[in-house]
């Protein structure tokens, strides 16, 4: 058995990716999230000593709200920043088993069969198939639609979770047409909300 620290009583299903695009910080947008939710920090075009930073603040937010935050790097790094898990790209597969022994969540990206198989070879606790739909992250590729990403979702042989142009609604569609409840990850969608909050905050603020 692979030693590793208890997983959360339920693998979240509802994710949030950190994006140097989004224009709002990622502690502003994980307080979005419910309580029990997942957070992928990325943001890796920063220097090592601003990203750390940035990381920390993610983590108080996170702490505070019960949230699980992956970190996007080696598993080394996770552990020593203090992170739930690992995020690897597929070029990482073979740091998995460096992860499990760690103690560390691990999760993969996946979009095609060789991505699929490998990351089920690594033995990753969750895979992000995408793009499910168009999306900005992936603008000159095509979507998978849904049922190639419900065959990749089977021969990943981990917990599946849509991303790419995902909504509430999106999500609620694809479980309906499953049966199966799959979690769901975004980067504009919660970027998104957060501009739809600020507006509805300066709406009320202002003086009638």
């Amino acid at each position: 058995m692979r030693p590793r620290h208890p997983p959360p009583p339920r693998f979240p299903e509802l994710w949030l990716f950190s994006d140097e695009r989004a224009r709002t910080g990622p502690a502003a947008l994980a307080a979005l999230l419910p309580p029990g939710s997942g957070i992928i920090f990325r943001h890796d075009g920063l220097a090592s000593r601003r990203r750390w930073r940035l990381f920390r603040r993610l983590m108080r937010t996170a702490r505070a709200r019960g949230l699980i935050v992956l970190l996007a790097g080696s598993p080394d790094m996770a552990r020593r920043w203090g992170a739930d898990g690992v995020h690897l790209r597929q070029r990482d597969a073979d740091r998995a088993p460096r992860a499990l022994r760690l103690g560390l969540l691990v999760t993969m990206p996946v979009h095609d069969v060789a991505e699929a198989r490998r990351a089920r070879r690594s033995g990753a606790d969750a895979v992000f198939i995408s793009p499910l739909y168009p999306t900005r992250s992936h603008p000159k590729g095509s979507a998978l639609g849904r049922a190639a990403w419900l065959r990749l979702a089977r021969q990943s042989a981990a917990a599946p979770i849509a991303l790419g142009g995902m909504t509430e609604a999106r999500a609620r569609q694809l479980k309906l047409a499953s049966g199966s409840a799959h979690g769901w990850a975004a980067i504009d969608a919660w970027d998104e909300k957060a501009a739809k909050r600020r507006t509805r905050q300066k709406r009320n603020a202002v003086p009638t």
